[in-house]
């Protein structure tokens, strides 16, 4: 049973981060990317992570999600009657860029059984939060710091002349 939700929720995630992508509308994009985030969070609370769905959660699907959507009200994106296409020209660096990731990451299960690539091992909320910050704690820094920069970039781009 659990198998059928897993596989349920994967073809979710797959199919609203592709509506994400291919939609013109970017307020309807950011609901795709939020249902997306939310299918991902119960993939990981099928997987025995509840603390990393909890993160999905709170972090993603919350407060960056926000973030975005207060970013297209502030430049009044809202509207796909302004907005065009990309053409076919646009996507071709994202679509080789996806080949060659593809590419490599097929040679690397070649290369690497799934077996051989990550030991599994247990670790709980205590020692994963003294990790996050007593090992990681600059970089958790630095990573708000740069949430903090991308909110005061979209506040003057959005500011009206």
């Amino acid at each position: 049973m659990e198998q059928l939700f897993f596989y349920i929720f994967a073809a979710m995630v797959v199919i609203a981060t592709v509506f994400a992508i291919t939609t013109r509308h970017t307020v309807h994009a950011i609901i795709y990317l939020a249902t997306s985030f939310f299918a991902l969070a119960a993939i990981f609370y099928l997987l025995a992570a509840p603390l990393v769905a909890v993160f999905e959660v709170i972090i993603y699907a919350g407060a960056i999600m926000v973030l975005f959507l207060f970013v297209i009200m502030m430049l009044d994106m809202g509207r796909p009657d302004k907005v065009h296409g990309p053409s076919f020209r646009e996507w071709r660096p994202a679509l080789i860029m996806g080949i060659i990731i593809l590419g490599a990451i097929a040679t690397l299960f070649v290369a690497h059984p799934p077996e051989t690539l990550v030991k599994w091992g247990y670790a709980d909320i205590r020692t994963f939060s003294r990790a996050l910050f007593q090992r990681y704690g600059v970089a958790v820094e630095v990573v708000s710091m740069q949430l903090l920069f991308a909110l005061v970039g979209a506040l003057y781009l959005g500011k009206r002349k």
